[in-house]
């Protein structure tokens, strides 16, 4: 007999960072029920329209060919078994406030003024039955409403300052891309609904993503940046003040983080920085978000939860081609409702300009809306015309609706065009001539809504004049003050006081502990509840082998070492997370900071019930198979809070390539770029063990050569990132604990360790933890007794000190000394130079690495050490290679040998 298990892995009591949603219980009102079945041809008639009607709707503003019409077919009431003049009851069928009965003929105009207008909806697909029919009665129930003479006053000033602001734009910098948003105006009537719907509900926060599409309109319009720095900017003069240490960037990355006055009440706005890699930013804009809400002890971090609701919300923003083809999305949606990466849904709206770049939306995708993607976590989608911003009020507020009562994500597919090329400086006629023969032959959005209510008497010619010539005149204002204005310092504000810019000096920070409190941190990061049916393999190897380990004090290895220090930290008060795939246990099976119950499958994190101390917390958060959208989103949980330690750890450190878009565009140039600092620890597990090509190589020389380290001058601790290779248990808990004691931070890209997870050599001492002691970025050779016997020094990194120290020992040669660089930038000149000093009759120096010369630390290492210790410097490891290790056991083990053994040759 088979038990099901209906326990999910995640315990259903609930865990630091994720609590359990209770399942929501629904029943159709049996009237509703017995209607329905009354009148079940109306009923499937009524549904063809939710189901179908999207296909027919009037969404596109800029048609250039006639709609097909063989879908329309489906919402005729004869194939459904009605006539014309057939009475339908609404009751249960549809959401009306006319009379309660209509004939087929009068239902029809009801439901194709509805669902086959400037605005429809999918929902199909959703498999929640109370999902579904709240959004077609909540949809239905829009149609009933009427936007207030004020409000449509107010949008139209809205578009007509976009407008103003991107003709403004043309003349006076004819030769900039903007990347205006004309033709997609009606943005602005969303962010202002959005904004009104926050305040009512009382929000705290807003944390935006968006990408290039009609952001400097925003960003001046509606996020209160001012003009003049994004002429200041495009006059060629930089974002940030004269002692910023930045290379700064373009104005359509930019970001803002203010506080809006929304009818009286405080919003804090973040928009965030966005690179040029399109949708890059979205997964960064859900970290932030999280981390919004650990600060607050909101959503999923409440102290004493009602419920998962959340004060803060997240927006997203994409271009359709790039939603579909950027696989990031995917990776994004399929995080949405994951324990520790569920944000309580973000609200989506795609600008939907019909053509990405210059290729047309029919063969840059596969499916019929670019809104596609969302059907994968059965998330409704709004389709709206561009043309209608009052038809888009009415559904952000819809759509903000659902997203707040089910914490779900929620999309709006705002179908609009882009004025011009994919910049204004393009011509896309080259390959899209009927389209934009349309578009140029049109009137704008904002001229057509602002005529719309010239007609119906909302709006006056004089309304319109004096909205255009004060907006002119603002803008001309701003850009009179570009000489004189100075740029104002937008970083290290708020919970970032305190933080600052590293200088151009190695410091070294004591981030020794007391080992009576790090014996008890140990301690609890093996005790669990007595009735807790914990792993024997767990209790004997990883439980009892801790507790006696500790005990003595002298054989502390690297997961005891990593416990430690974040307990500590935990201890002072610093909440760290933990994210990768598999990281509650570690890939290597080391970790082991979550214990599951072997008989009912709940959690239990030990450290979390650490005695004392200022009430930390540890958060495992096990991630989906993806390096790209999680490493993003620990990125923005990063960037938010100075206080919270934020590790990703690869699966292999191979791996991390499929994240190489956020390294590349985020990590390691957020701060020379924007201004955004961020102590991301990134370990990545590197080692020549026979793995083969995919499950060895963290590629040491892509790091290094994406620091801005010099190669004739020492580098000093504002490097961009750092990356270390340590050795030692003790090298690691004082690089932990280092990137929290610091007064600034920096990314640490761990090269971590495999086989020294339990090799017996690789342990610690408490005293190499104790106070007063700190991270050494070089570690000098112990071992050796007489130092003028030394003719041979050998440099190594990381691991690969124990296969050649066991060589020295074997062979038992007296000459050598090895030498081993923790750190690898900063580049330890000075350290380097004094262990040297340490050996009058030098002879050589030598490189010895596991990698291929073209790979690894070699090339990073030699010129700066020859140009600065001026010493020459000689290679020992495999030689050049273009795979990084064989696939051939036999020749892995021939190979190794040989680049030990070269080492002392």
């Amino acid at each position: 007999m088979y038990r099901v298990i209906s326990r999910q892995y995640h315990s259903t009591k609930g865990v630091f960072g994720f609590i359990p949603k209770p399942p929501k219980e629904f029943q159709l009102d049996k009237r509703i029920i017995d209607a329905r079945a009354q009148y079940s041809k109306a009923y499937r008639w009524v549904e063809s329209f939710r189901n179908h009607a999207h296909r027919v709707a009037s969404i596109n503003p800029v048609p250039f060919q006639e709609p097909a019409k063989t879908e329309s077919h489906l919402l005729d009431y004869s194939r459904y078994g009605l006539s014309r003049y057939d009475s339908v009851d609404l009751f249960g069928v549809v959401k009306s406030d006319s009379v309660s009965a209509l004939t087929v003929e009068q239902l029809e105009q009801l439901l194709r003024e509805i669902y086959c207008g400037t605005s429809s909806i999918e929902l199909a697909y959703i498999e929640n039955e109370y999902e579904r029919e709240w959004l077609a009665e909540n949809y239905e129930q829009l149609f009933h409403t009427t936007l207030p003479s004020s409000d449509k006053k107010e949008i139209a000033k809205l578009l007509l300052k976009s407008q103003a602001f991107d003709n403004f734009l043309a003349t006076k910098f004819p030769a900039v891309k903007r990347y205006g948003g004309e033709g997609a105006e009606s943005i602005m009537a969303f962010y202002r609904q959005l904004f009104l719907c926050a305040a009512e509900a009382d929000l705290s926060n807003i944390v935006v993503g968006m990408p290039h599409r009609g952001k400097l309109n925003v960003l001046t319009t509606l996020f209160q940046t001012r003009p003049v720095k994004i002429f200041r900017k495009f006059k060629g003069l930089p974002e940030f003040p004269a002692d910023a240490k930045a290379m700064c960037d373009i104005a359509n990355h930019f970001n803002t983080s203010t506080d809006l006055n929304i009818n009286g009440k405080t919003i804090h706005l973040n928009m965030l920085n966005n690179p040029s890699h399109l949708e890059a930013v979205n997964p960064v804009s859900m970290g932030k978000a999280r981390a919004k809400q650990l600060s607050l002890h909101d959503g999923p971090y409440q102290l004493n939860p009602t419920s998962s609701s959340s004060k803060v919300v997240n927006i997203q923003l994409h271009g359709d081609a790039a939603f579909v083809g950027q696989g990031i999305n995917q990776e994004c949606l399929m995080m949405a409702d994951v324990p520790h990466f569920d944000v309580g849904g973000s609200i989506h709206m795609i600008v939907n300009n019909q053509v990405g770049f210059t290729t047309p939306g029919d063969r840059g995708r596969g499916t019929r809306y670019a809104s596609d993607l969302a059907k994968s976590i059965m998330a409704p989608v709004f389709h709206v015309n561009g043309d209608d911003p009052e038809a888009l009020t009415k559904i952000t507020k819809l759509a903000f609706a659902y997203q707040q009562k089910f914490g779900k994500d929620v999309f709006i597919d705002l179908n609009c065009f882009r004025r011009w090329g994919h910049n204004e400086l393009d011509d896309p006629t080259f390959t899209s001539p009927l389209l934009y023969n349309v578009i140029h032959n049109r009137s704008s959005v904002p001229d057509l809504y602002a005529k719309k209510l010239l007609e119906s008497g909302d709006l006056t010619q004089t309304d319109i004049d004096t909205v255009v010539k004060n907006h002119h005149e603002f803008l001309n204002s701003e850009l009179q003050s570009v000489n004189t204005y100075q740029p104002e310092k937008s970083y290290f504000e708020r919970q970032w006081s305190g933080i600052q810019q590293a200088g151009n000096e190695i410091t070294t920070w004591d981030t020794g502990v007391n080992y009576s409190l790090l014996n008890f941190i140990a301690q609890s990061s093996v005790k669990h509840p007595e009735d807790f049916a914990l792993h024997p393999h767990l209790r004997k190897h990883h439980v009892e082998a801790r507790l006696c380990k500790i005990a003595e004090g002298n054989r502390i290895d690297w997961a005891t070492a990593e416990a430690m220090a974040i307990g500590s930290l935990m201890y002072q008060g610093y909440h760290v997370r933990i994210s990768g795939e598999d990281i509650g246990r570690g890939t290597f099976s080391q970790r082991h900071a979550m214990f599951i119950d072997q008989n009912t499958n709940e959690i239990y994190i030990p450290l979390n019930d650490l005695e004392g101390g200022a009430g930390g917390k540890l958060e495992l958060a096990n991630s989906i198979l993806s390096e790209e959208a999680v490493l993003g989103f620990e990125y923005g949980m990063a960037i938010d809070n100075p206080n919270n330690l934020v590790i990703w750890e690869a699966q292999f450190g191979d791996f991390f390539n499929g994240a190489q878009i956020i390294i590349d565009t985020f990590l390691t140039t957020g701060e020379t770029k924007w201004m955004v600092c961020n102590g991301l620890v990134m370990l990545l597990p590197h080692g020549f063990d026979g793995a083969a090509s995919e499950h060895s190589s963290c590629r040491i020389e892509r790091f290094l050569q994406m620091t801005d380290s010099k190669e004739t001058t020492p580098d000093g601790d504002d490097v961009n990132f750092e990356v270390i290779n340590p050795s030692t248990p003790a090298q690691y808990f004082h690089a932990l604990r280092r990137q929290q004691v610091r007064n600034y931070r920096k990314p640490l890209v761990v090269v971590a360790p495999k086989t020294l997870l339990r090799l017996s050599e690789c342990v610690s001492t408490h005293a190499e933890l104790a106070p007063g002691t700190f991270f050494q970025t070089v570690i000098g050779d112990a071992t050796v007794s007489d130092p003028k016997k030394i003719k041979r020094v050998i440099l190594c990194s990381g691991k690969h000190y124990y296969n050649l120290n066991n060589e020295r020992q074997t062979s038992k040669n007296g000459e050598v000394a090895i030498v081993r660089l923790e750190s690898l930038c900063p580049f330890p000149v000075q350290r380097i130079q004094e262990e040297l000093a340490k050996y009058s009759n030098l002879r050589e120096v030598v490189w010895s690495q596991e990698e291929h010369r073209n790979m690894g630390a070699w090339s990073f290492v030699q010129p700066r050490f020859e140009n600065m210790c001026g010493k020459r410097i000689t290679y020992r490891g495999r030689c050049e290679g273009s795979t990084i290790a064989v696939g051939v056991s036999s020749w892995h083990a021939k190979e190794a040998e040989e680049v030990i053994k070269s080492a002392f040759q």
